[in-house]
């Protein structure tokens, strides 16, 4: 087990990063949502995060001590994009900032989907301060899976 979020560093990813951006969000989606299908190999994803996510949104990494990348962050104009953790890596506190840095980069709201049975995804971002505010059947992401639209606005 790792230790806590204590010696995360967080930094702005950089074209670099790719293969290991690319194996968190793998890794992740294999251990934590089992039931999604595969609608991309792993070489079409890796050219997806390389060619399209990271030069066309604001990425951040999470990396410990030694420079081993433990998630990452994208945002896009007002949507979290993304935010994946390696399975190892959950419930330590990096989420949540990473989360944070990505607020702090907003202007002042965001918005984001997850996938309705990612009951843990959604726990994680209403204790953020996010709030359902759509539900779809899934007929607009490829997974064909029904997920939920939050919101987030920072207070006043």
């Amino acid at each position: 087990m790792l230790e806590p979020s204590a010696g995360i560093r967080l930094r702005a990813a950089t074209s670099e990063d790719a293969e290991a951006v690319t194996r968190v969000f793998l890794d992740s989606r294999a251990a934590v949502l089992p039931y999604l299908p595969r609608v991309h190999s792993d070489e079409d994803t890796r050219a997806w995060i390389t060619h399209v996510l990271l030069p066309g949104s604001r990425t951040w990494v999470a990396e410990d001590g030694a420079g081993e990348l433990l998630g990452f962050a994208s945002l896009d104009g007002d949507e979290l994009d993304q935010l994946y953790l390696r399975p190892d890596a959950l419930r330590r506190g990096i989420g949540t900032r990473l989360l944070d840095r990505v607020k702090a980069a907003s202007r002042g709201e965001l918005s984001l989907y997850t996938f309705r049975r990612n009951a843990a995804a959604c726990a994680f971002y209403e204790r953020h301060g996010f709030v359902a505010v759509a539900y779809d059947d899934g007929s607009r992401n490829e997974e064909r899976e029904p997920d939920v639209q939050y919101r987030w606005t920072a207070a006043a």
